[in-house]
Protein backbone atom coordinates (compact mmCIF):
# COMPACT_ATOMS: atom_id res chain seq x y z
CA UNK A 1 0.00 0.00 0.00
CA UNK A 2 0.96 3.57 -0.75
CA UNK A 3 1.79 5.65 2.11
CA UNK A 4 2.22 8.69 -0.30
CA UNK A 5 -0.49 10.49 -2.37
CA UNK A 6 0.54 9.57 -5.53
CA UNK A 7 -0.86 6.96 -8.11
CA UNK A 8 0.18 3.10 -8.32
CA UNK A 9 3.12 2.69 -10.47
CA UNK A 10 4.26 5.68 -9.84
CA UNK A 11 7.22 4.91 -7.35
CA UNK A 12 10.70 4.87 -8.61
CA UNK A 13 12.80 1.80 -8.77
CA UNK A 14 14.61 1.10 -5.88
CA UNK A 15 18.27 2.09 -5.64
CA UNK A 16 20.09 -1.42 -5.56
CA UNK A 17 18.30 -2.68 -8.80
CA UNK A 18 18.28 0.50 -10.05
CA UNK A 19 22.18 0.43 -10.20
CA UNK A 20 22.39 -2.88 -10.83
CA UNK A 21 19.93 -1.91 -14.01
CA UNK A 22 22.63 1.04 -14.56
CA UNK A 23 25.59 -0.43 -14.63
CA UNK A 24 26.25 -4.05 -15.06
CA UNK A 25 24.71 -3.48 -18.94
CA UNK A 26 27.22 -0.45 -19.45
CA UNK A 27 30.00 -2.65 -18.04
CA UNK A 28 28.70 -6.20 -19.60
CA UNK A 29 28.98 -4.28 -23.31
CA UNK A 30 32.24 -2.57 -22.04
CA UNK A 31 34.30 -5.70 -21.25
CA UNK A 32 32.62 -7.63 -24.48
CA UNK A 33 33.83 -4.53 -26.29
CA UNK A 34 37.53 -4.91 -25.11
CA UNK A 35 37.41 -8.78 -25.33
CA UNK A 36 37.15 -8.13 -29.04
CA UNK A 37 38.80 -5.53 -29.73
CA UNK A 38 42.39 -5.33 -27.78
CA UNK A 39 43.49 -8.81 -29.56
CA UNK A 40 42.83 -7.47 -33.03
CA UNK A 41 44.91 -3.61 -31.98
CA UNK A 42 48.36 -4.96 -32.56
CA UNK A 43 48.00 -7.10 -35.98
CA UNK A 44 44.99 -6.17 -37.84
CA UNK A 45 43.81 -2.43 -36.92
CA UNK A 46 48.20 -1.67 -36.29
CA UNK A 47 48.43 -2.50 -40.10
CA UNK A 48 45.50 -0.36 -40.97
CA UNK A 49 45.87 2.95 -43.03
CA UNK A 50 44.61 5.43 -40.90
CA UNK A 51 44.16 9.25 -40.54
CA UNK A 52 46.43 11.51 -39.39
CA UNK A 53 43.65 12.71 -36.89
CA UNK A 54 43.68 9.39 -35.34
CA UNK A 55 44.00 9.60 -31.33
CA UNK A 56 46.81 7.20 -29.98
CA UNK A 57 45.75 3.63 -28.86
CA UNK A 58 45.51 4.85 -24.89
CA UNK A 59 42.94 7.66 -25.65
CA UNK A 60 40.78 5.11 -26.43
CA UNK A 61 40.16 2.98 -23.10
CA UNK A 62 40.40 6.56 -21.16
CA UNK A 63 37.29 8.28 -23.23
CA UNK A 64 35.39 4.87 -23.17
CA UNK A 65 35.61 4.75 -19.07
CA UNK A 66 34.13 8.11 -18.86
CA UNK A 67 31.75 7.75 -21.36
CA UNK A 68 30.34 4.15 -20.06
CA UNK A 69 30.31 6.56 -16.82
CA UNK A 70 28.15 8.99 -17.85
CA UNK A 71 25.79 7.13 -20.19
CA UNK A 72 25.17 4.72 -17.30
CA UNK A 73 24.38 7.75 -14.71
CA UNK A 74 22.54 9.27 -17.18
CA UNK A 75 20.39 5.66 -17.19
CA UNK A 76 20.21 6.24 -13.50
CA UNK A 77 18.22 9.27 -12.98
CA UNK A 78 16.06 7.97 -16.26
CA UNK A 79 15.34 5.05 -13.80
CA UNK A 80 14.74 7.60 -11.05
CA UNK A 81 12.00 8.94 -12.11
CA UNK A 82 8.38 7.20 -11.26
CA UNK A 83 7.78 4.26 -13.38
CA UNK A 84 4.48 5.72 -15.13
CA UNK A 85 5.77 9.36 -15.81
CA UNK A 86 5.27 9.28 -19.52
CA UNK A 87 8.11 8.52 -22.16
CA UNK A 88 10.31 6.61 -19.03
CA UNK A 89 9.87 3.32 -20.74
CA UNK A 90 10.26 4.64 -24.46
CA UNK A 91 13.09 6.66 -23.42
CA UNK A 92 14.95 3.16 -21.55
CA UNK A 93 14.16 1.17 -24.54
CA UNK A 94 16.22 4.08 -26.49
CA UNK A 95 19.10 3.31 -24.32
CA UNK A 96 19.16 0.05 -24.64
CA UNK A 97 18.90 -0.17 -28.44
CA UNK A 98 21.77 2.10 -28.62
CA UNK A 99 23.92 0.07 -26.08
CA UNK A 100 23.30 -3.20 -27.84
CA UNK A 101 24.52 -0.93 -31.24
CA UNK A 102 27.44 -0.10 -29.22
CA UNK A 103 28.35 -3.27 -28.56
CA UNK A 104 27.49 -4.62 -31.90
CA UNK A 105 29.79 -1.70 -33.49
CA UNK A 106 33.26 -3.26 -31.67
CA UNK A 107 32.20 -7.28 -33.27
CA UNK A 108 31.73 -5.17 -36.67
CA UNK A 109 34.50 -3.51 -37.08
CA UNK A 110 37.65 -5.70 -35.31
CA UNK A 111 35.38 -9.05 -35.03
CA UNK A 112 35.07 -8.96 -38.69
CA UNK A 113 37.79 -6.79 -39.45
CA UNK A 114 35.55 -4.70 -41.86
CA UNK A 115 35.54 -0.81 -41.45
CA UNK A 116 32.34 -1.01 -43.32
CA UNK A 117 30.38 -3.24 -41.43
CA UNK A 118 31.86 -1.10 -38.62
CA UNK A 119 30.25 2.03 -40.45
CA UNK A 120 27.04 0.78 -41.25
CA UNK A 121 26.32 0.28 -37.22
CA UNK A 122 28.08 3.45 -35.72
CA UNK A 123 25.71 4.89 -38.71
CA UNK A 124 22.91 3.23 -37.17
CA UNK A 125 24.13 4.25 -33.23
CA UNK A 126 24.29 8.09 -34.63
CA UNK A 127 20.86 7.56 -34.35
CA UNK A 128 19.53 6.02 -31.61
CA UNK A 129 21.94 7.94 -29.65
CA UNK A 130 20.18 11.11 -30.70
CA UNK A 131 16.41 9.14 -30.06
CA UNK A 132 17.80 8.45 -26.90
CA UNK A 133 18.75 11.96 -25.86
CA UNK A 134 15.70 12.78 -27.40
CA UNK A 135 14.24 10.63 -25.20
CA UNK A 136 16.23 11.55 -21.91
CA UNK A 137 15.98 15.36 -22.23
CA UNK A 138 12.51 15.37 -22.16
CA UNK A 139 12.54 13.83 -18.70
CA UNK A 140 15.42 14.54 -17.71
CA UNK A 141 17.78 17.71 -19.35
CA UNK A 142 20.33 16.33 -17.03
CA UNK A 143 20.03 12.97 -18.06
CA UNK A 144 20.04 14.23 -21.87
CA UNK A 145 23.20 16.73 -21.53
CA UNK A 146 25.31 13.42 -19.92
CA UNK A 147 24.96 11.79 -23.08
CA UNK A 148 25.98 14.65 -25.18
CA UNK A 149 29.96 13.59 -24.91
CA UNK A 150 29.12 10.44 -26.23
CA UNK A 151 27.18 11.62 -29.15
CA UNK A 152 30.18 13.70 -30.01
CA UNK A 153 32.63 10.77 -29.67
CA UNK A 154 30.60 8.58 -31.75
CA UNK A 155 30.25 11.30 -34.23
CA UNK A 156 34.20 11.94 -34.44
CA UNK A 157 34.28 8.05 -34.72
CA UNK A 158 32.20 7.98 -37.23
CA UNK A 159 34.37 10.43 -39.41
CA UNK A 160 37.31 8.25 -38.34
CA UNK A 161 35.45 4.61 -38.98
CA UNK A 162 34.57 6.08 -42.49
CA UNK A 163 37.83 7.57 -43.38
CA UNK A 164 39.62 4.47 -42.85
CA UNK A 165 37.17 2.32 -44.78
CA UNK A 166 38.10 4.62 -47.48
CA UNK A 167 42.05 4.39 -46.74
CA UNK A 168 41.55 0.61 -46.69
CA UNK A 169 38.88 -0.23 -48.88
Amino acid sequence: MHTDQTAPGSHAMPRLPRFLVSVLPVVAVAVSASLITQPNIPGWYAALQKPGFTPPNWAFPVAWTLLYALMAYALWRILSLPENRPGRGAAIVAFFVQLTLNGLWSFAFFGSKSPLAGLVVIAALIVAILATIRAFWRLDRTAGLLLLPYLAWVAYATLLNGTIWRLNG
